[in-house]
């Protein structure tokens, strides 16, 4: 007898409503009323706001200039996250869960934090190379103020995401076929160029479409590195157009979010297709990873995976410390200039930057508990009870996360300008709204690996307690939390990951006494104190690596899988 064959087995139809009506609450909410806003407009012809949007030359510039950095990042991305993918996963180099931990980071560091690091460590202002005596001379451009700096900085900062989806699909390589080409004299660089590459198309495609459509969303770099210049991309022109208060403001975001949201599901649509056209189910060995020998090469193959990190993780941190540590701009490092003063304003419990501290601790370990305590039931429905309504249900928890940054935001703000029915309260201008769109972006990182440790595991314990006349909570108490545990602390760790460094959100619904650390680093930049935002970024940084230390160490008693950076 099957739990769903045994009467009153599963949970109550109580508890299953309310984990939906939670779900859609999150994930289908604020789309469905982003999509109302735009359909009512569209019904105004000529006078509506997304007519008026088309229109206007600067949301083609703007469309441009998104699309002209996010697609050189996403080659960028492909060169280094495809250079680390094929080196770790196919070769003999030493120590890789070390080379992967590092080549992991820039992507778990807050995008106004890389943006920062960067602008600190060239031009002539650079105290490090102050220090040093090769900063340029007075005057000089910054070469990251520019349009191609800005797709540098998008192409490192999603770099890992092209990692992850190779490495998984170059996991799965048919060992046995490559070995058999090799012992009958193929080259490595033939087995690479005709086996592996072309095994490995779909995660190309895969890789490449989720960088697109993250560098697409990203706001701190090209807020950080555009306005100076004024070169302007989606998301900053519908930041500069909610700023402006205009009597039309709320539309016109609106509808320049349904243009953006349109973009980011086109690419993901156009990925899945390509994905299905060229998919080629692959069945790699069991036993021993595959590994190419480089004999006298592997020193030097180490000696550029090591280059690479100095260039893109090093030198922009120890550029970010050294900056951290003078009074002012432009004074260079010494024993005489040294200074905490940065550092101790962060500790002051009368700044705005201790009130950031503690706003984005709260959010994100809020979030990160609430999504826990969601996804455990979740996935026990989602894989108990399958049926077509749940896995459209399932699908659809993607869509926030899926979303630019700035869209969900935009939805958020539209779902709450009015006071909540019956309870008569405003969300907007509160943290409260930050943390329902921290909840509906995020929930699928937390459930993604509860869901995956989930369908690991065996019903037949379920069905034998059931059997002995455990009722569903005993059950779920007693033999599905405790098994499901280790992922769901997990997915809570990465949600903390991801929401204490956010900005693109929170950029849009912060106010006065609700900033968010990532706020308050891009506001301190722009306003010129560029010693503080340095001394919060390298808090960050250090509280990031921190949180991806203990998810290491912790590593071995989590479900295989769940941690993005080890095997």
């Amino acid at each position: 007898m099957t739990l769903r064959q045994n009467a009153g087995s599963g949970p109550g139809k109580g508890l299953i409503w309310l984990l939906l009506c939670l779900v859609a609450l999150l994930s289908v909410l604020p789309s469905l009323r982003l999509l109302l806003s735009a359909l009512l407009d569209w019904r105004q012809g000529s006078d509506s706001s997304l007519w008026r949007v088309l229109s206007n030359p600067a949301t083609w510039v703007a469309l441009w200039h998104s699309v002209y950095t996010s697609g050189l990042g996403t080659l960028l991305s492909l060169l280094l996250g495809g250079l680390f993918a094929f080196c770790l996963a196919l070769t003999d180099i030493r120590i890789k869960q070390l080379w992967v931990f590092l080549f992991m980071l820039p992507m778990m560091i807050p995008p106004q934090v890389t943006a920062l690091s960067w602008l600190q460590l060239f031009g002539p202002g650079s105290i490090l190379l102050n220090s040093l005596g090769l900063a340029p001379g007075f005057g000089s451009a910054n070469p990251l103020y520019s349009a191609e700096g800005i797709a540098l900085l998008l192409g490192i900062q999603h770099a890992p995401l092209v990692f992850l989806a190779l490495r998984t699909q170059l996991q799965s390589l048919p060992k046995e076929h490559i070995e058999a080409a090799r012992l009958h004299g193929a080259s490595l660089w033939r087995v690479f160029f005709d086996m592996v590459l072309p095994l490995c198309r779909t995660a190309l495609w895969a890789g490449a479409a989720i960088a697109f459509v993250s560098a697409l969303g990203n706001f701190g770099i090209p807020a950080m590195l555009g306005i100076p210049i004024s070169y302007f991309v989606l998301p900053v022109h519908i930041y500069q157009t909610l700023s402006s208060f205009g009597p039309s403001m709320l539309n016109d975001v609106a509808a320049l979010s349904v243009l953006m949201g349109g973009v980011a599901i086109g690419i993901v649509t156009l990925q899945g297709h390509m994905q299905r056209r060229y998919a080629l189910p692959l069945i790699g060995m069991a036993g021993r990873a595959l590994g190419f020998t480089l004999g006298k090469w592997r020193l030097a193959t180490e000696a550029l995976l090591a280059g690479v990190l100095c260039a893109i993780l090093l030198a922009p941190l120890l550029a970010l410390i050294v900056t951290s540590l003078v009074p002012t701009l432009g004074v260079p490092l010494n024993s005489d200039t040294i200074t905490f003063a940065a550092w101790r304003g962060i500790f002051d419990v009368q700044s705005a930057t201790w009130r950031a501290l503690t706003n984005s601790l709260f959010l994100s370990v809020s979030a990160a508990v609430m999504l826990m305590l969601l996804s455990l039931p979740l996935a026990w429905l989602l894989v108990r009870y399958p049926n077509r309504a749940l896995r459209w249900l399932h699908s659809l928890i993607d869509i926030p996360y899926t979303l630019p940054g700035v869209v969900l935001a935009i939805a958020c703000i539209l779902l709450f300008t009015r006071p909540l029915p019956l309870l008569d309260i405003s969300l907007s201008g509160t943290l409260t709204i930050i943390l329902f769109a921290y909840l509906a972006r995020f929930l699928t990182v937390c459930l993604k690996p509860v869901h995956s440790s989930m369908l690991q595991l065996d019903p037949a314990m379920e069905e034998a307690a059931s059997l002995a006349g455990a009722n569903f909570s005993q059950r779920l108490r007693h033999i599905v939390l405790p098994l499901l545990a280790p992922a769901a602390f997990a997915g809570a760790l990465l949600v903390f990951l991801t929401a204490v460094n956010e900005l693109t959100v929170s950029a849009l619904l912060w106010s006065a006494g609700k900033e968010t650390l990532g706020v308050v680093i891009f506001n301190l930049d722009e306003s010129g104190n560029k010693v503080l935002a340095s001394a919060i970024s390298v808090l960050v940084v250090a509280l990031i690596a921190i949180v991806m230390l203990l998810l290491s160490a912790l590593g071995r008693y989590f479900p295989k899988g769940v941690i993005p950076w080890q095997n």
